[in-house]
């Protein structure tokens, strides 16, 4: 999940270099949902794993 949240940010700072701005605002809207839910499924699986060794 965090790759892909990666890849398109990359393709967003491509995208803004040679000028095509709605592409990039929508390859960033997309790399921040995508960042943040790997960021909830990490927290998650941390709580999980804390709860099943205790």
């Amino acid at each position: 999940m965090l790759h892909y949240a990666v890849v398109f940010l990359v393709i967003a700072l491509i995208a803004a270099l040679f000028g095509f701005g709605g592409i990039a605002a929508g390859a960033v809207g997309i790399a921040k949902i995508l960042f943040f839910v790997f960021v909830v499924m990490a927290i998650v699986t941390f709580v999980l794993g804390l709860q099943r060794k205790g």
